[in-house]
């Protein structure tokens, strides 16, 4: 197949961050298909745009031998206020609108839009049609209820042409994949789709990339370089530092463990790093070490050294249908999960027993449950190896990759047979 892929966030090479259509396109060449990705020149967590980027308008690149990748103008104004995002977001629709049309060349079987956010349904929708193939439309959050929940969007006309585009879009659509079985409730049962036009393939564990990173590693020492004591308990965060996340809760927490032999890591970038790091140095909260993103590679190392990975988000009931990506990540490294995420990343914890929840934006409950797991260390190992065993039964990456690929032949061959009759 050659699939053609929209999806503002793809990653370059080295990038530190979510990868979950990186990892995809992967190991879709390795099976011999072909993907061609329209993705933005600017880094959904910094906002900064490359310099080899600055002044054009289309850049392409041949990511490997089978992956293309046409990155798309994004303007910089992406980080600077809720202005500047919304007019990053119409900026990669008008780009990947033309780089649709007039760049991607060749024959493609199916179009794969991934949101959010939300617009890339603009350009997915009419390069389908000026191509004459079939559209595929992701959703990985509930948007635009997740922007309104966290008050990114307040705007009543923006709020009311977001929910129109969003119904529009699920009607043109030949399929929806969603992540979570409650955005399949959402859809199915309050946003009136058609049952069997929506499937579920979520968010996968990276066990090939975990094992790699274990090749050749000397734990200690790398424990050793980052300042970690052999008797700290090391609690690793990774991902965006954004609104959303709401990683005050974090400090907050590391406050209550001050006198506690803890160490919070949180890898990664975004808009409210630098307000956290200043909060932290203000108020002497010495137990948190900032970390620059790194290559996700990297990021599997740091998570093999550490005892504990932690998923967290800001307690808003839209989060309460989402599963936190690095939650599989941390299972695929055999990492207890300290979950702060009610609904069903929660479930989906308990069910595994490979870690324990706490009320989102509690640090004393957090800060109790750490003192827990200090005070019982077995309870790491044991929740560790359950979750490792449930991820690679449920979530195993290359599995859900050729789950995919067998629903877009489906809908490629959809195409087939209307062109027949």
């Amino acid at each position: 197949m050659h699939i053609l892929l929209i999806h503002q966030y793809f990653l370059e090479k080295g990038d530190g961050g979510g990868s979950r259509f990186n990892e995809m396109a992967r190991l879709w060449e390795a099976k011999g298909h072909q993907v061609t990705v329209l993705a933005g020149m600017v880094h959904y967590n910094t906002g900064v745009k490359p310099d080899k980027y600055k002044g054009r308008y289309i850049y392409e690149d041949q990511y490997s031998e089978k992956v293309k990748v046409i990155r798309c103008h994004v303007s910089e104004a992406y980080n600077k206020n809720f202005t500047g995002r919304l007019w990053g977001y119409f900026s990669f629709v008008f780009s990947a609108l033309y780089a649709g049309m007039f760049k991607a060349h060749g024959q493609y079987d199916v179009l794969l839009a991934t949101s959010p956010p939300l617009f890339v349904a603009l350009p997915a929708y009419f390069i389908s049609r000026f191509k004459r193939i079939p559209l595929v439309f992701e959703v990985r959050d509930l948007w635009p209820e997740s922007a309104i929940d966290t008050g990114v969007l307040n705007n009543k006309f923006l709020i009311r042409a977001s929910f129109a585009l969003e119904k529009f879009i699920y009607k043109a659509s030949s399929l929806i994949n969603v992540l979570t079985p409650a955005f399949r409730t959402t859809l199915i049962e309050k946003k009136n789709v058609p049952e069997d036009k929506v499937v579920m393939i979520p968010n996968a564990a990276d066990f090939s990339l975990a094992e790699k990173a274990s090749q050749d590693f000397d734990r200690l020492s790398l424990r050793s370089e980052l300042g970690i004591d052999r008797d700290t308990l090391a609690i690793i965060y990774v991902g965006a530092h954004g609104v959303a996340n709401e990683l005050d809760q974090l400090l907050n927490a590391a406050k209550q463990l001050s006198g506690d032999p803890v160490l919070f890591l949180l890898v990664g970038d975004g808009m409210e790093k630098k307000k956290l790091m200043s909060r932290a140095g203000k108020e002497g909260i010495k137990n948190v070490k900032f970390l620059d993103p790194v290559p996700k590679e990297t990021v599997f190392k740091y998570i093999l050294i550490s005892d504990i990975g932690t998923s967290v988000l800001k307690n808003v009931d839209t989060f309460k249908t989402i599963y936190s990506n690095k939650t599989f990540d941390y299972m695929s490294c055999r990492k207890p999960v300290l979950l702060a995420i009610d609904g069903v990343s929660r479930e989906l914890v308990e069910d595994a027993g490979c870690g324990t929840y706490v009320p989102p934006e509690n640090p004393e409950a957090y800060a109790g449950a750490v003192r827990d797991y200090l005070k019982h260390p077995k309870h790491i190992k044991e929740q560790g190896e359950r979750g490792y065993q449930y991820a690679n039964i449920h979530f195993d990456r290359e599995l859900l990759a050729e789950k995919f690929i067998k629903e877009l032949k489906r809908c490629a061959r959809v195409k087939v047979d209307k062109s027949i009759n």
